[in-house]
């Protein structure tokens, strides 16, 4: 299917586009985790962009097989104009990493066989393969003065977490909990700061139906002073530490980073719907 008549691009309204992404390498970390390197010759122009956060995510833009998009690829004009089952599908992701140097940029995948849409992507990427990228955003990076970190998570914000741990200064504090299913999908932490990791085992149990993070933020030691804290990951964990974080220990707003990437049992598409019915946190 090809349409060609286009109107004003999205450029020139000034809005954002797509940039276009090659694939460079694609490879397994872990039974649920894959690691896909891209790069670009628009690279310079998603640099500009990049605000050195370390929850920095992008907008990936998945198109429907067989169909002839407009290049530029403008999404106004493919949302106005083609049919539903061309539409192409967007998802968010974390960036694992963002090489200025060598113009390139690293996201890990969640795979959970062939559910979903980017993790199949992702397990099949090979290298010249093209995938469509918009941002970067962000809003978070570690506080050098905070007296002590509060990071916790689940494998959607374990890149994240990995990129905070890293960008730590050496003899921050930090205590950081961590879920995955198992102890096969634990990673590698580097970190010049004094941390103490936590990982959390499901052992089967589906992901965002425990409350493993919340108990252990809940029992673990509080060390002196407000903690800059990021919890991200499904929605119904931010629901059960909002308000400890808040009410019982005092952590000042300003100092909260909480963040729901997903919730169980919606697409992405469910999931900003549901979100647009939540009153403001």
């Amino acid at each position: 299917m090809s349409i060609t008549a286009q109107p004003e691009s999205s450029a020139a309204k000034g809005r954002r586009a797509p940039l276009k992404f090659e694939v460079v390498s694609s490879e397994r970390l872990t039974r649920h985790m894959q690691r896909v390197v891209l790069a670009s010759h628009q690279f310079d122009e998603f640099a500009r962009r990049f605000g050195g956060f370390t929850d920095s995510y992008v907008k990936l833009v998945f198109l429907a097989e067989g169909v002839d998009y407009p290049d530029p690829l403008d999404l106004d004009f493919v949302r106005q104009s083609f049919p539903p089952e061309a539409q192409p599908v967007v998802r968010t992701y974390t960036l694992r990493g963002i090489d200025l140097e060598h113009g390139r940029i690293t996201i890990d995948f969640v795979v959970h066989g062939d559910a979903g849409v980017a993790g199949p992507w992702a397990a099949r990427a090979e290298p010249g393969d093209v995938l469509h990228v918009n941002g970067p955003g962000g809003a978070y990076a570690p506080d050098p003065t905070a007296p002590w970190h509060l990071i916790a998570g689940d494998e959607a914000a374990l890149p994240a977490i990995q990129a905070a741990l890293e960008a730590m200064p050496a003899g921050a504090r930090v205590h950081a909990y961590v879920e995955v299913d198992g102890p096969e999908d634990e990673q590698p932490v580097v970190s010049e700061a004094d941390v103490t990791l936590t990982w959390l085992h499901r052992n089967g149990a589906p992901a965002g139906s425990t409350t493993l993070i919340a108990d252990a933020v809940r029992t673990d030691l509080w060390p002196e002073g407000a903690p800059h804290v990021f919890v991200h990951g499904e929605s119904g964990l931010l629901k059960q530490l909002r308000s400890y974080l808040l009410a019982d220990r005092g952590v000042p707003r300003e100092r909260l980073s909480l963040s729901g990437y997903w919730r169980r049992g919606e697409t992405e598409e469910g999931f900003r719907a549901w979100k647009s019915t939540q009153p403001k946190a």
